[in-house]
């Protein structure tokens, strides 16, 4: 919760077109700070400048007219500034990070919404956990999809990676059931939400799902990791194969 009185203001200039692991890379540093609990953060889109490679970008030129600066400014207390900025470091990439002080003379209003706790990337070895989560295709969360928003949450919160599942035939609490229609008319599925990662990583998510899911199921699992490795995406060295995980 931001106070009247000293503060930092973080300025993110980035491309439009930065990719970040296959994602814009504005809109995964956007979720990165909503989920880790920052006070507000605004995008801002340039209409023209140049940047480190000295080409000219213009929204007048239509065929370079995604490669446009996009700003991310946020303000925050020095402390979780601190906390933040290794990983924005990572994920700006060739991107520029300026760091000022500043003083909030009125903060915003307070929202009711409760925190979300931090939670640490870890590199996954041997025992972990499988969570999974069941609800309802036509559940919401602030107008959007819960499951989508869920996956947005846990890429927020650097768990290792999530798999949506969409149910054909079940039913649940309220004993309805739900099968799958032709031509995928039904907004009634099942839907399930497989993660593995860190016991404590899946522990400190735990809040968050209980933010979330209003109604629904969720279940942990003991598993072991045999093996992890992934394709790398354009914008990252390629990858030296690690580990994939395994339900023991």
């Amino acid at each position: 919760m931001l106070k009247a009185g000293k503060a930092v203001k973080v300025s993110i200039y980035l491309s439009e077109d930065a990719t970040h692991h296959g994602v814009s890379t504005f809109a995964s540093i956007l979720d990165f700070l909503y989920f880790r609990g920052v006070a507000g953060a605004t995008v801002l889109k340039g209409v023209a400048g140049f940047g480190a490679d000295h080409h000219l970008h213009t929204s007048s030129l239509v065929d370079i007219s995604d490669h446009l600066p996009v700003k991310i400014e946020f303000i925050e207390t020095r402390e979780k500034v601190d906390e933040l900025l290794g990983k924005l470091e990572d994920m700006a990439g060739s991107g520029m990070i300026e760091v000022q002080e500043t003083t909030i003379a009125k903060p915003a209003q307070v929202s009711k919404t409760k925190k979300i706790p931090p939670a640490d990337h870890v590199k996954i070895e041997g025992k972990a956990q499988l969570m999974r989560i069941y609800i309802g295709e036509s559940d919401q969360w602030r107008d959007k999809p819960l499951h989508e928003a869920l996956v947005h949450a846990m890429r927020a919160n650097d768990l290792a990676g999530v798999t949506v599942y969409r149910g054909i035939l079940g039913y649940g609490a309220h004993r309805r059931m739900h099968k799958d229609a032709p031509l995928h008319l039904s907004r009634d599925s099942s839907i399930m939400l497989s993660v593995i990662d860190t016991e404590e990583k899946l522990r400190a998510f735990l809040p968050i799902v209980e933010q979330m899911v209003a109604e629904g199921l969720v279940v942990l699992s003991d598993v072991d990791i045999i093996k992890y490795a992934y394709r790398g995406y354009a914008d990252e060295e390629p990858a030296v194969p690690e580990k994939k995980e395994v339900q023991s």
